[in-house]
């Protein structure tokens, strides 16, 4: 059965409190699962949440602030104890290859060759995804050091329809034959193709946008998803320090989530500067730009995808 949700393994911002561990967010897609910036102590929030090393089929680093990264000698260091013998694809900026370096040969311990390099360089830059069923782009955010969101897109498909089937006399394998081929010889003779007999099924679409100030960057990545992971690590009395630092403000948030047409909105990376009674202000504050579903997420959290557009 394929899965499509959110781990939450971290959801505080640069510095951990008693309720939040830094960063660390498995999205889990039909099989592969992506590790977006695994901070400190992630391996063992994985415990906690029931994922394992072996379920890692990417590492995406937004950036190299150690909330962001600091998790990622403990992964990598597990995934060749695991025997992990599955492609795992690493990707982050290209200008801090040294600090990547560092990080994945941390200890001595034994290697793996199962991790493949995927540097990010540019404006925005579409990563090698192979046969996965989605694509992965990345764009440049604006941060103090360089810092890149990430888009995963589902391919558009189709839904085929009973009544146009019927009404063009397709039935039993002729069903497959058509989905496969695109077009197939009905009973009477007729040529019927996949358009006529189905409707466009909306690819499912995900963002997640780490350390920024609103950008260019942060409205392309968010466009028309159904899933936008975004931080919010201030609240609106903080917004000068939030454009000081290169954060955003869950009104901020929100405003992106309104002006995209997002369908889930995910806050997190919340500062260590609030207390467990000013969490409902971060919702509310998002809430005042965005009318759709909001999820203030906490450690451990799992977030499902919303159902399907309809065509």
């Amino acid at each position: 059965m394929s899965v499509r949700d959110l781990v939450v393994l971290g959801s505080a911002s640069a510095v951990p409190t008693k309720s939040r561990n830094h960063n660390g967010y498995l999205l889990r897609w039909d099989g592969h699962g992506l590790l977006f910036d695994p901070g400190e102590g992630t391996q063992r929030q994985m415990a906690f949440a029931g994922v394992t090393a072996t379920d890692v089929t990417w590492i995406c680093l937004t950036h190299f602030h150690g909330d962001h990264c600091l998790g990622v000698p403990g992964i990598v260091q597990r995934i060749a104890r695991d025997g992990v013998e599955h492609r795992v694809d690493a990707a982050f900026p290209a200008s801090g290859a040294e600090y990547w370096e560092r990080l994945r040969y941390a200890t001595p311990f034994r290697g793996t060759e199962v991790i493949k390099e995927q540097p990010v360089s540019g404006e925005r830059m579409r990563l090698d995804t192979g046969d996965a069923p989605f694509s992965l782009t990345a764009r440049r955010l604006s941060h103090p050091v360089e810092a890149y969101g990430y888009r995963l897109e589902e391919p558009d498909g189709v839904t085929m329809k009973p009544g146009l089937l019927a009404a063009h006399g397709v039935r039993g394998p002729l069903v497959r034959r058509l989905q496969q081929e695109g077009a197939v010889v009905a009973p009477d003779g007729r040529t019927v193709t996949l358009a006529e007999c189905s409707v466009r099924r909306p690819g499912q679409k995900v963002a997640f946008i780490m350390d920024t100030r609103l950008c260019d960057g942060v409205h392309e990545l968010a466009a028309d998803t159904d899933l936008l992971i975004i931080e919010s690590t201030f609240l609106d009395q903080d917004a000068a320090l939030a454009a000081d630092y290169g954060h955003l403000t869950a009104r901020q948030a929100g405003e992106v989530a309104a002006a995209a047409g997002v369908r889930r909105l995910v806050l997190t990376h919340i500062s260590e500067r609030y207390r467990i009674e000013d969490e409902p202000r971060f919702v509310e504050q998002a809430a005042a730009a965005y009318s759709g579903d909001i999820v203030l997420v906490h450690d451990l959290d799992r977030v499902v995808m919303p159902p399907r557009r309809r065509g």
